[in-house]
């Protein structure tokens, strides 16, 4: 059921916006795989199947997006992710992502909860104690054809309040997605947008408990 096409890579190290030059450059950076998708063309009421078949592909992305960005992985601040269907699915088939993708990245950065406990919608029994990566993953979806751009959201990973490091990356796979494909992307980021100046609270000032609301 998983066939992956392409894999594509993007990162960017951003020094300014017209003003001062940063001291160290911001660095975002995103990842889209490009996969068949086995529904295409038809109506298929029962897809979760695929959703645990996503599972080791959102690993393998996130552990690839973060040695393409080449920063020590404390320093990953914020993270995102969306969902590129072609013309042929349904906007639902991107929403199989929400959880392969979304706990690929937040198990990578540390968070050490029950993921089994949360996918089958019982927070109130997680188990394990939460080390970093608590906040939601935000994200984005859209159904279009060859070469559409998706602009993939990216907040906090502890807090998705933290004014100054709201931001979103564009990400587009030249000729993807065919109308019988699917691309998954994951983004993340170092942290502040260059010269962020509007004020609010800061990472630093929060508590990690925080992100669990």
């Amino acid at each position: 059921m998983i066939e992956i096409r392409r894999v594509f890579t993007h990162v960017e190290h951003i020094h300014h916006e017209f003003g001062p030059r940063a001291d160290t450059p911001l660095v975002r950076g995103a990842i889209g795989a490009v996969l068949t998708n086995p529904f295409a063309g038809r109506y298929e009421p029962d897809i979760l199947p695929m959703m645990a078949l996503l599972d080791p592909v959102g690993v393998d992305m996130a552990h690839r997006l973060h040695a393409a960005m080449d920063v020590p992985l404390e320093q990953i601040a914020t993270y995102g992710k969306g969902a590129i269907v072609g013309a042929d699915g349904e906007l639902e088939h991107g929403a199989l992502w929400h959880v392969p993708g979304g706990y690929a990245m937040r198990e990578l950065l540390g968070w050490k909860g029950s993921r089994a406990a949360y996918t089958a919608g019982k927070a109130e029994e997680k188990t394990g104690q939460p080390g970093n990566a608590l906040s939601i993953v935000p994200s984005t979806k859209k159904v279009g054809p060859p070469g559409a751009a998706l602009d993939v959201p990216l907040t906090n990973i502890n807090a998705s309040y933290v004014r100054g490091q709201f931001d979103a990356i564009e990400v587009r796979v030249p000729g993807a997605p065919a109308a019988d494909e699917i691309v998954f992307i994951l983004a993340m980021s170092t942290g502040y947008r260059v010269h962020a100046r509007v004020g609010g609270l800061l990472a630093k000032d929060i508590s990690k408990w925080d992100g669990l609301r």
